[in-house]
């Protein structure tokens, strides 16, 4: 296999690159959990989100991103 050479400098990009993408799949996958224990809480108690304008005012209070 043939060495390869890379400055310090790409490296380091190289590497933050790669901590972003790792922390954007923790969100996602966090965001997912999020989501599915409001709707735990939404089945618990119905009266939390009556209309889908009120669903989403409860998920948005609570960190879910709404598309």
């Amino acid at each position: 296999m043939a060495n390869i050479t890379v400055s310090e400098e790409k490296f380091s990009k190289v590497i933050a690159d790669v901590e972003n993408l790792v922390q954007d799949v923790t969100d996602m996958f966090d965001q997912d959990r999020i989501a599915k224990e409001r709707i735990a809480d939404i089945e618990a108690d119905p009266s939390i989100g009556k209309t889908e304008k009120e669903l989403d005012s409860y998920l948005k209070k609570r960190g879910v991103q709404i598309g």
